[in-house]
């Protein structure tokens, strides 16, 4: 459902349009962006399940960490598809800049296009052995749930008889002491009681065996089974060395999206360095939008994407806690250099600039940008997995939030890009932060669920 929420939203957000009263075309495109985040959200923690169930323990991070890695292609492919329709309407925008509002939707639509292509094989796909016999196990545990229903329902309900049976028995005997009735009488009496209690036992016992082997006759409700699944979560998650994980996956994704989305900040400073900017009020739109795409293209060419595959290549080698810390020692490094010394820097070299932001793209792939979509996949039992992801994903994307919604807004405190510096220097606290709780995760290299979790699956 989540792949064909984005499919349908990306759409959507491609025909936004204002009302001639009331919502302009951002409102409308908001709305279909926030879709297109739900299913996203849905995606993620989907794709990385899915993935470590379906691979084996010795390739299960490469394979994870080749998932993530193809955005990257992605955002290679942004720009590429950018520039392919510039060059289309090259002519038309140059006789009329309001043909741009052709190209923005064309790309933006063009996201659809992947997503529609895998859906079918999204949705035709089986489920992971790991899911099967998980979804056994829960069968069999409500079925044992039912069974001792009926076998307690067999008992309360043989008690009772009994007690008929006794009951009457000493009915019998009493009116045997007053001599009210002859002796046959009263032997007949007792012998139709007595048969009458023995086939009410037996009436009741077959009842009782019914109850006890027909499991079905006693159903969860929809609730009772949502109840029974969030006291389970809650009792897994209620011990500190369970908790702990959770956390340590949730916070790293935090602060790596608050560095990782507030250092892209200084994407317009890069491209300015390596002279692909340009003034899209007074210069040619076309030429100015170009040469952002080509600019973003290298950008994406020198750091972000070799990052991830060495991530690819080195995971089972150097472990995930390894790569880990390196990224976020390395990062940290990094803002601290960059935060303190920036104005130095950029009036030196230009070249150095470059070199410092570049490596920081580097660190940010072959590093926790990997890690925190991998590792959540796999350090948390079947029956929680998707859950624990999708929390650490969304702690993620607050992350996002806060960079982009808080600490984009001081960016121009002092002055146009005055305060860039000092945001750069409080992206060294949040990895640092990262580095240690890192060491609340457990190595997850070349194990399974159950040697990582403990506990048998």
């Amino acid at each position: 459902m989540g792949a064909i929420l984005v499919i349908i939203s990306t759409i959507g957000a491609s025909f936004s349009s204002s009302t001639v009263r009331g919502f302009n075309v951002f409102v409308f495109l908001f709305i279909w962006l926030v879709l297109v985040g739900i299913g996203v959200g849905g995606d993620y923690p989907l794709a990385a399940t899915i993935t470590s169930e379906y691979a084996s323990v010795k390739s299960r991070g490469k394979i994870m960490s080749a998932v993530f890695a193809c955005q990257g292609f992605g955002n290679l492919g942004a720009s590429v598809v950018a520039i392919v329709v510039l060059a289309c309407f090259k002519s038309a925008i140059r006789n009329d800049v309001y043909m741009l509002d052709y190209v923005w939707r064309i790309c933006l639509g063009f996201g659809a296009i992947p997503g529609a292509v895998t859906l079918y094989w999204r949705l035709t796909m089986p489920e992971s052995k790991s899911f099967q016999k998980e979804a056994r196990k829960r069968l069999a545990a409500e079925a044992g749930r039912d069974s001792e229903n009926g076998a307690l329902l067999f008992k309360d309900n043989t008690a009772d008889a009994n007690c008929a049976y006794v009951h009457t028995i000493s009915l019998d005997a009493e009116h045997g002491r007053n001599g009210s009735i002859g002796e046959h009488q009263e032997n007949s009496s007792y012998e139709v009681h007595e048969m009458q209690a023995i086939q009410n036992i037996h009436g009741t016992e077959q009842s009782g065996i019914a109850a006890a082997g027909e499991p079905e006759t006693v159903e969860p409700t929809d609730g009772a089974e949502a109840n029974a699944r969030l006291e389970s979560f809650g009792q897994y998650f209620g011990q500190w060395r369970n908790m702990k994980v959770l956390l340590g996956t949730s916070l790293a994704w935090f602060v790596v999206d608050v560095a990782f989305y507030g250092i892209n900040l200084n994407s317009s400073v890069v491209i300015s360095a390596i002279g692909f900017s340009g003034d899209i009020q007074n210069g040619d739109p076309y030429n100015v939008l170009t040469r952002n795409c080509l600019g973003n293209l290298i950008i994406n060419l020198l750091g972000s994407v070799p990052g991830y595959w060495i991530s690819v290549f080195t995971i089972e080698k150097l472990g995930r806690k390894n790569i880990q810390l390196l990224g976020f020692a390395a990062l940290t490094a990094l803002y601290i250099v960059i935060g303190f010394a920036y104005h130095q820097i950029l009036d030196a070299s230009n070249v150095a600039f470059i070199v410092l932001f570049t490596l920081a793209q580097l660190f940010q792939n072959f590093g926790p940008n990997v890690t925190c979509f991998v590792w959540p996949g796999e350090v948390f039992p079947t029956r929680f997995k998707a859950t624990a992801h999708g929390i650490s994903a969304a702690s993620g994307k607050l992350g996002a939030i806060v960079a982009q919604a808080g600490l984009m807004t001081l960016k121009d405190r002092g002055g146009p890009n005055a305060f860039i510096p000092h945001l750069i220097e409080i992206f060294s606290l949040f990895t640092l932060v990262g580095f240690f709780v890192t060491f609340w995760i457990p190595e997850s290299k070349g194990k399974t669920i159950e040697e990582i979790t403990g506990e048998s699956e």
